[in-house]
């Protein structure tokens, strides 16, 4: 799985892949644990094996608000705390028992001191950071709740089932009442 990822961007050798897997390490969380809290300092970055987790921060009126899910096969970072060293302003937790692969600041920085690719790589993470932020800008700016809605069923079909409505409802700036609503009139 992490191979076949890690293979997608066309830029490793097998023993490159090989070798820098070996430097990750393999830690499970338990559904409700954190990768990361707010106010901690992101050191790690995790691939996604098994789990989604949430990523949510709490309003200035005390409101648990949650913008965004990672599912398995993507990457997990509380992205710019671990690039700046500054305490994290969200909170990242499994939703399920998740199974990650974590690799240690200190050893990304020494990849991308050694390795040109581990740089190229790194960018192209940015880069779909800042496209994937975009979207999400863009989708609460002009689409609809079941508009959004619409768009996790396509493109997270076997995942958007396992997460409670609560979070989902959240995500999707709407109530509970209105997801329900929206599901209804949505099949699967």
């Amino acid at each position: 799985m992490e191979h076949d990822y890690f293979r997608s961007f066309n830029l490793f050798s097998e023993d490159e892949i090989e070798a820098f897997l070996q430097l990750f390490e393999l830690r499970k969380i338990n559904k409700n644990d954190y990768f990361i809290q707010e106010g901690e300092r992101c050191k790690e970055v995790a691939f996604i094996k098994s789990g989604i987790f949430r990523s949510f921060y709490i309003s200035d009126k005390g409101k648990d608000m949650t913008y965004c899910f990672r599912f398995p096969n993507q990457m997990i970072a509380a992205y710019s705390s671990f690039i700046s060293g500054a305490p994290s302003k969200e909170n990242m937790q499994a939703i399920h028992d998740a199974e990650l692969m974590v690799l240690r600041k200190e050893s990304v920085d020494q990849l991308t001191q050694n390795s040109l690719n581990w740089t190229r790589f790194l960018k192209m993470i940015a880069e779909q950071e800042y496209l994937e932020l975009e979207t999400r800008f863009f989708q609460l700016q002009r689409d609809s709740a079941a508009q959004r809605y619409s768009a996790l069923l396509e493109n997270y079909p076997d995942y958007i089932r396992n997460i409670p409505l609560q979070y989902l409802a959240s995500y999707l700036g709407i109530t509970q009442r209105h997801l329900s609503r929206i599901r209804k009139e949505i099949t699967f």
